[in-house]
């Protein structure tokens, strides 16, 4: 197992590196300052090393500096959160591989460890000509525009669980979630880590379509089939062919087109309007909801056949409230995309500013929060976006209305209480003692108490 040493004095975001990087299977010590880090790099194997520039009692171009003089070569990737050319450069010249600046983007990180390991595990031979430098800029400049962040809560491992599982296959997705979750980016990481990532990815909002073009929209026509049809015109279907088509809010499709869609999906061919012969297509649908499609079945608004043919497998997004972990790395995403946009160089939120937006309920969800990231760093005049830049709603916000108060066993209805949080935990104890903020041994003793059994 790779070993990586974590030099971080701030303690939240070295746990939160540990674990993301636990998860994917790194062996992780972690020194909190450049004499703890000296100590560990004398008394343990280690193959990788990530540090901050500024430590309490050095800083990291020290660790650098000795690094390079032991006999293994061993990679040192440097953090900051002052972004400085000259301490890059700096590190260059050191020998450290690369310089990444904070906030750091965990899926950036993770390609340049991993690139970092794949120089290391070279012969040394090989090695010395292309010694340790800077990411190729194609790879910077990719990981800038990925839009899809992994996040490192539980609700978020789950729903990577699920895309991986079933991106491989051919398998038509349901995306659920509530408005501003980020169905589409879902439904692209789908596309992109399927067998069909080479080809064409078709996305397609079925509630900005009208009624008397849609059939026109997915299928296409010939020139002269209608007024105002001047030429041929490819359509969806045939566009996303051999690819993905994603279909955005799928029950604002009309009842007809839902027919229509049915036999597309079906026999795998459409026919342009206009035109007497079909076209075959090969393609995959992912589809996406904000509404419980079950319901529309039930009162006739939504074919059944078309709501199985779709739903072969169903995701569900989490609300950004459900996924608060992963906050910082939403806005530490949505920053580095403003700055690009804006032409801007803010380098982050104040930590007053970021607990206020840890505690907001965000009703709507990523949305939301890149436009709210967006508005202050084009507001903001200084490197640091402070608290007075954000909307009233989020500063004045409480929280007490909008949250089940889980922290005290303190009335007559403790029983409902653990039930909502074992429902809240799916089902996970230690993650239920977690949230009614209580030790495990007393969630059992109650379990036993009130014969909840699991």
């Amino acid at each position: 197992m790779t070993s990586i040493l974590i030099i971080e004095d701030d303690v939240a975001f070295c746990k939160m590196l540990e674990t993301f990087l636990g998860r994917r299977n790194f062996k992780i010590t972690s020194a909190f300052t450049a004499e703890e880090a000296l100590k560990t790099l004398k008394s343990s194997t280690i193959d990788l090393v990530l540090t901050d520039v500024r430590l309490p009692d050095d800083d990291g171009l020290s660790i650098l500096k000795y690094v390079t003089t032991l006999p293994k070569e061993i990679p040192v990737i440097l953090m900051t959160g002052y972004a400085e050319v000259n301490k890059a450069v700096q590190a260059m010249k050191e020998g450290a591989f690369d310089y990444i600046s904070k906030p750091v983007r965990p899926d950036e990180l993770l390609q340049i460890i991993e690139k970092a390991l794949q120089t290391d595990t070279t012969p040394s031979a090989a090695k010395k000509p292309e010694k340790k430098g800077y990411v190729a800029p194609l790879d910077k400049k990719e990981s800038l525009n990925s839009k899809y962040i992994k996040g490192i809560s539980d609700a978020s491992a789950k729903l990577n669980q699920y895309v991986d599982l079933v991106a491989p296959t051919n398998m038509s997705v349901l995306v659920i979630g509530d408005s501003g979750t980020g169905k589409e980016y879902v439904a692209k990481n789908i596309h992109d880590r399927s067998k069909r990532s080479q080809n064409p990815f078709i996305a397609v909002d079925c509630g900005a379509i009208p009624k008397e073009l849609a059939s026109s929209e997915f299928f296409g026509h010939k020139k002269g089939s209608f007024t105002g049809a001047l030429s041929d015109k490819t359509g969806h279907f045939e566009a996303a062919n051999g690819g993905t088509l994603f279909l955005d809010e799928i029950g604002n499709l009309s009842y007809e087109l839902q027919v229509q869609l049915l036999r597309a999906l079906q026999e795998r061919k459409v026919k342009p309007v206009g035109a007497n012969t079909e076209i075959p297509v090969d393609i995959r649908v992912v589809a996406a909801t904000n509404e419980d499609l079950s319901e529309a079945v039930k009162k006739g608004d939504f074919r059944e056949d078309l709501y199985h043919r779709l739903n072969e497998f169903s995701i569900k997004v989490p609300r950004l409230s459900k996924r608060k972990e992963d906050l910082r790395l939403f806005v530490s995403s949505f920053l580095e995309r403003a700055n690009k946009e804006l032409e801007k160089d803010v380098t982050g939120f104040s930590e007053e500013a970021m607990r206020a937006m840890e505690n907001y309920d965000w009703p709507g969800n990523l949305r939301e929060l890149q436009n709210i990231v967006k508005r202050t760093v084009l507001l903001s005049q200084e490197s640091t976006i402070n608290i007075d830049l954000l909307p009233v709603e989020i500063t004045a916000f409480k929280g007490e209305d909008s949250k089940q108060d889980f922290s005290l066993f303190k009335n007559a209805n403790e029983q409902e209480l653990i039930l909502d949080a074992l429902e809240e935990a799916n089902g996970n104890k230690s993650k239920a003692a977690r949230i009614l903020n209580v030790d495990r041994k007393t969630l059992y003793n109650k379990l036993k108490q009130y014969d909840i059994k699991l």
